[in-house]
């Protein structure tokens, strides 16, 4: 039975700063907070900072948590209030059918696959001299840096997720699509239109980046760098197939999700400017 968990974060704690910085000491954390018996989990987690002052870490697990030592060390553990939310995600799984809209809320880390990359790093240019036969090189994972190129990567991809993204009622396009509606569809470059799905040339779609970070940190802290470029997108989603969209909800999307990527969330339709937590 998977859980969704809710929790307190103080920013003026050095634990929660370390927290706020590191995705490595919050995968840590997070692992801390399972039994010992479910060593096999992958959890899904994500930190919401739509208030710097009252940030919250968002976790999906398989199994029912305890976050007692995250609320005493990076929480208001004397404080009034419930400082870790744990909620069954069976209810909302069950509203989940074609046709039916939610808000969501994804941190995602957007990449693509290239055999030649443009720069490439010293493990990379090591590895490129090292091989026998370039034709079957296997792709270089990069990072999409732009707002234009990282919302192509999300608007591509919805399909096989299980939802689309309904064109904006009222919202100008989102920042980085401006740009790609007024390129001609027989352009060419990263803003040409025809390099984006057709069912978005027409209008823009009810989606933004509402958050961009690159953190770097090293594995178990030592050896080489690791580099994540996590994006998080708002909006409001239509389920198109219940089947894709739950299997996403429960596993993740793309890459880096021990690192705080991945985690998809629904939440009731507001009036305004929605969000989903």
């Amino acid at each position: 039975m998977p859980y969704l968990s809710r929790i307190r974060i103080n920013p003026l704690r050095a634990e929660s700063r370390r927290y706020l910085e590191s995705p490595r000491a919050v995968h840590g954390a997070v692992m801390g907070g399972l039994p010992a018996s479910t060593s096999d989990e992958r959890p899904l987690w994500r930190i919401d900072s739509d208030d710097p002052h009252r940030p919250h870490l968002i976790v999906l697990t398989r199994t029912r948590p305890d976050w007692s030592h995250i609320v005493e060390r990076a929480g208001w553990p004397d404080a009034a209030g419930e400082h870790a939310l744990v909620r069954d995600y069976a209810p909302l799984l069950a509203l989940i059918e074609p046709g039916r809209e939610f808000a969501f809320r994804l941190t995602a880390n957007p990449v693509q696959n290239s055999p030649t990359p443009t720069s490439p790093t010293a493990a990379q240019r090591k590895r490129i001299a090292a091989e026998q036969d370039p034709a079957r090189r296997r792709g270089f994972r990069m990072a999409h840096r732009t707002a234009t190129e990282q919302l192509r990567w999300f608007l591509e991809r919805t399909d096989r997720w299980g939802f689309a993204v309904p064109q904006s009622r009222t919202d100008p396009p989102a920042p980085g699509l401006e740009a790609v509606h007024a390129a001609s569809p027989t352009g060419s470059g990263p803003t040409a239109v025809q390099t984006f799905p057709d069912r978005i040339d027409s209008a823009p779609q009810e989606v933004r980046i509402t958050s961009r970070h690159r953190r770097r940190f090293t594995k178990n802290g030592r050896g080489p760098r690791v580099i994540v470029n996590s994006v998080t997108f708002e909006g409001r989603l239509q389920v198109t197939n219940a089947e894709a969209l739950t299997h996403h909800l429960l596993n993740g999307i793309g890459p880096a999700k021990a690192y705080g990527c991945g985690l998809l969330t629904l939440g009731p339709l507001k009036s305004g400017r929605e969000t989903a937590g």
